[in-house]
């Protein structure tokens, strides 16, 4: 398993405005089930990426919302 950075706009029908971009975290076998697992969640997808072990150091040592959830 790996971990998942989730980029979204919590609107699907927006465009796309940088400030308004959330993010999750996601422990999942690969990003195709981190986009299924968010397919109904009404978000407009930016962009998932795997998180490299130093990145994902950073992310728990940086990012005090930091949670990672289970897919």
């Amino acid at each position: 398993m790996a971990v998942f950075k989730a980029f979204f706009q919590e609107a699907n029908g927006n465009r796309i405005i940088r400030e308004d971009t959330h993010t999750r975290y996601f422990e999942a076998a690969s990003e195709s089930e981190v986009r299924i697992a968010l397919k109904d969640s009404g978000y407009n997808i930016e962009f998932v990426t795997e998180l490299s072990p130093e990145h994902l150091e950073y992310e728990k040592e940086n990012n005090v919302d930091f949670k990672v959830e289970k897919v």
